[in-house]
């Protein structure tokens, strides 16, 4: 734990052991703070806004510091350092005899990493005064000129890439509940049953990470994209009541088995558009936008009700030469744009669902 104390005429301080890095042309330290410490000696100076050196920070992601306050309270997970430049000329940090002395002042030290996960702390702060405790791992370099900042901050944010989405979601299905997106979580398993079920027209052809490298397949990633607004809390299929997976994953199945059935030997063929993530996304908008609001009309969400509401010939078949040179937004509108022009609007009623 950090020890304070405080010095006739200056702030009170914190006392934490610590290492020396030296890297290149400039060193940091490496040590821990309380989240209530951050809270106090932090701040960020905003790139185009502040006028001193070292301002290389955006404005504030508003929504990612309520989710990261969430998270404080439910995990509370840090493992990765913030990232400090102290600018504080009037109190400075000591190391001495193994420890780093650190004052408790105001505007102390820049945020060069980490400004949302130091507000979601401060937030979570208002709500539940135990997190003031936490200790988060620090890196503090000192006096750091703009440009210096500016090389640190696009280091990590450049260089050092995040993991693929495919990963992360894949990963849900195994972390604790509290970390995982409930949506991605149900878009996940459904994923698994359209890569796995043998009535599935994309069986073993879903790449799930770990998957051998090949061409065409489409990355979990993109299916769990798609599908999030389909299943989310209060998303397109609660809209209809229809909250069950087993029925969820019924109705996507029967909807691409559909299409499908119009292409026949030629649904696995890469010429298909439906065979790349521009089809399987663009396919599913228009699932969401038209065709569940068809099936729900005549109470009937069966794979013959969809294959029925298409005029398909063998010279209406989406192929994959249409969307060519396409950027990803522009090739997925294209092809539910194609599906819309390739479909029966009629009305019917009913009573009761059949899937």
């Amino acid at each position: 734990m950090a020890k304070k104390s405080k010095a006739s005429g200056k702030s009170p301080s914190v006392k934490a052991p610590f290492l020396k890095v030296d890297q290149g042309d400039t060193s940091f330290y490496l040590t821990k703070l309380t989240a209530g410490v951050l809270g106090v000696i932090t701040y960020a100076s905003i790139r185009g806004q502040d006028n001193e050196e070292g301002a290389v920070q955006r404005i504030l992601n508003t929504r990612r510091i309520s989710s990261i306050a969430d998270f404080a309270n439910a995990v509370g997970h840090f493992p990765n350092s913030i990232v400090l430049n102290w600018v504080n000329t009037k109190e400075k940090i000591i190391a001495k005899d193994g420890s780093l002395e650190v004052p408790i002042a105001t505007r102390s030290a820049q945020l060069i990493d980490g400004q949302h996960r130091v507000e979601g702390l401060r937030a979570a702060l208002e709500t539940n005064p135990e997190i003031r405790d936490l200790e988060i791992p620090v890196a503090i370099y000192q006096n750091l000129s703009t440009a210096q900042c500016a090389n640190i901050f696009l280091s990590i944010n450049t260089e050092q890439k995040p993991v693929p989405r495919s990963l992360v979601y894949d990963l849900y299905g195994i972390a604790d509940v509290e970390l995982v997106d409930a949506a991605a979580v149900r878009a996940r398993d459904i994923a698994i049953a359209l890569n796995e079920d043998e009535d599935s027209p994309y069986r073993n052809t879903i790449k799930f990470p770990g998957s051998p490298r090949s061409r065409g397949g489409i990355a979990l990633s993109t299916v769990v994209t798609a599908m999030k607004p389909l299943v989310d809390i209060k998303g397109d299929f609660e809209q209809r009541n229809i909250f069950d997976l087993e029925t969820q994953k019924k109705i996507i199945k029967n909807f691409f088995s559909a299409i499908s059935q119009f292409y026949g030997e030629r649904w696995y063929e890469p010429t298909n558009a439906f065979m790349y993530a521009a089809g399987f996304s663009g396919g599913t908008d228009f699932l969401k936008t038209k065709m569940l609001a068809y099936c729900q009309d005549r109470k009937s969400f069966t794979q013959k009700t969809m294959k029925d509401a298409f005029s398909i010939s063998v010279n209406d078949l989406i192929l994959q030469e249409e969307v060519k040179g396409k950027g990803g937004k522009e090739a997925t509108l294209f092809i539910q744009e194609r599906l819309t022009g390739l479909f029966k609007l009629t009305s019917s009623k009913g009573n009761d669902y059949e899937v």
